[in-house]
Parts: C-alpha cells; sequence; structure tokens
C-alpha cells in the first residue's frame, strides 16, 4: 500500500460497504495497480474501483456530440449545485461527463460519510430536490427543452416518494398508516407495490407523490436560479476536465478558475 493511501478517506467513501465489499475493493485496487504494472496499490486505485463498484466502468467507446456533452454537464452540474445548497444530503465525491455502465451519460457520485439508519422528512426531501437538480438545470439553460436524461433520476424520486407517503406515513392528508398490503422484496423498486386503498385514498396518494416531486422540482429550480453564474463557472471547468473531484468542483473555486481564466 503506498503511502498516499488515505484510511479515513477510504472508510468515508466506502460507509456502508460490507466486510465482504470492502475486501473485493481491496483486491480490485491491488488488480488496478497491477494493470499499470505498479508496485504498490495508490489511493488513484482505491477510488478508481469504488467508483467504478458504485457507477459503473467507463465508456469511453461511447462518442457524445458537442451538443449532447454540454448538456449532460449542465445536468450533472446541475445536482452538484443543488447538493451543496441544502442540509442532509450526502456530499458529492465526484462529477463526471464520461459515461459509465448501461445508458448512463454522465453521473454525479455522493457517498455518505458515515453509516445511517434514519433518515427524517427534511433529508428525503432534500433528495428529492437534488435528483430534480438534472432536469431544473437543463430547463434554466435551454428555455424548458428537457431531455430524456432525467429518466432514471424520475425513477428514484417516484420511488422515494411513493415510499414516504405509503411506507413511512409521511403525507398529513394520506396519513400515517402503511398502505403496502405486503413488505417490498429484495430490489423491488417502490412503485411495484402493491397498495391497499380505497379509490379515493389511492387518488390522495398519487397526488401527495405528485406534490412531493414538483416540490423538489420548484426547491432545485430556485437554487440553480440564484447560483447561475456558479453553474456556469462549473460547465466551462466539467467539459475541460470531464470529471471533477470534490475539491476541484466547490463553487468558490470554481468562480476563481474562471476569473483567471478571462484574466
Amino acid at each position: 500500500m503506498a503511502r498516499d493511501v488515505d484510511l479515513d478517506k477510504v472508510a468515508g467513501l466506502t460507509a456502508g460497504f460490507t466486510g465482504a465489499d470492502i475486501a473485493n475493493l481491496i483486491n480490485e485496487a491491488a488488480i488496478a495497480a497491477t494493470r499499470r504494472k505498479a508496485d504498490e496499490v495508490s489511493f488513484e486505485d482505491f477510488t478508481a474501483e469504488i467508483e467504478r463498484i458504485v457507477a459503473g466502468v467507463e465508456k469511453k467507446s461511447r462518442v457524445l456530440s458537442t451538443n449532447e456533452r454540454r448538456r449532460v454537464a449542465y445536468h450533472e452540474m446541475g445536482h452538484v449545485l443543488v447538493a451543496a445548497n441544502l442540509p442532509g444530503v450526502d456530499p458529492v465525491q465526484k462529477v463526471s461527463i464520461i459515461p459509465r455502465g448501461i445508458g448512463a451519460l454522465g453521473y454525479t457520485m455522493q457517498r455518505p460519510t458515515e453509516d445511517r439508519f434514519l433518515l427524517t422528512v427534511g433529508e428525503l426531501k432534500s433528495r428529492i430536490a437534488v435528483l430534480m437538480g438534472g432536469r431544473a438545470s437543463e430547463r434554466l439553460i435551454f428555455d424548458g427543452d428537457i431531455s430524456t436524461g432525467a429518466a432514471h433520476d424520475l425513477q428514484r424520486v417516484t420511488d422515494i416518494a411513493i415510499e414516504m407517503v405509503t411506507k413511512y406515513g409521511m403525507d398529513a392528508t394520506v396519513g400515517q398508516r402503511t398502505y403496502a398490503s405486503k413488505p417490498l422484496m429484495f430490489l423491488q423498486a417502490a412503485q411495484d407495490a402493491v397498495v391497499s386503498a380505497a379509490e379515493d385514498t389511492g387518488r390522495e396518494i398519487d397526488l401527495a407523490v405528485r406534490d412531493l416531486v414538483e416540490a423538489g422540482d420548484v426547491t432545485a429550480r430556485r437554487i440553480l436560479a440564484e447560483h447561475r453564474s456558479e453553474l456556469e463557472a462549473g460547465i466551462v471547468l466539467l467539459i475541460d476536465k470531464e470529471s471533477l473531484t470534490a475539491e476541484q468542483f466547490a463553487p468558490s473555486r470554481a468562480k476563481a478558475a474562471i476569473g483567471q481564466a478571462a484574466a
């Protein structure tokens, strides 16, 4: 193991990993070091493998047009800026416009700094707002001409909102009871659960879910409108470097970098 490996940082990036996950990470990091014919496993090997586990394998062969790269950059930076301006969200570790996995044209990697077992209403609403940040950014920059890039984000916000309303009793109108007639199976999406409710209550559930998502969108759009200059500064850096770490995309540093470039 190289001297640059900070195990505290590795621990922070692997919150929620099981012992087997960490053992696999160490093995994969060693393989990555071997591929580059190194004598030691560096911190970069660890972070690259954490990224691969969390976000998928890089697909550099998937070439995007200039317009698509620009749109993806605005989308991902939208997530970043909303996350930076809301409490109770996992910090962003990296943002990239390099395609990864199946269908992901870019990604924003958030990792918790500690294991969490409880989430509040406010924290869940903030998560929804962060997920809506990508589409909100597109809507702001491209005069409402949104794309299909938010499909996965919408799936995730729908899952969160459904569970808030039907599982955790977090909507005052629908009430504090569980409406899912059976527990969710492992890896089953929230919208696949069978909801046991009268027709009128079912409509209330639908409206409550919609309201949670729309409220998150409003929050995201407000934040991005207020921080548009930081959004533009971050885009220049992201398109130039393709990937930015947490230290590189701090809004104040982004603005400073753009000022230096202009000078």
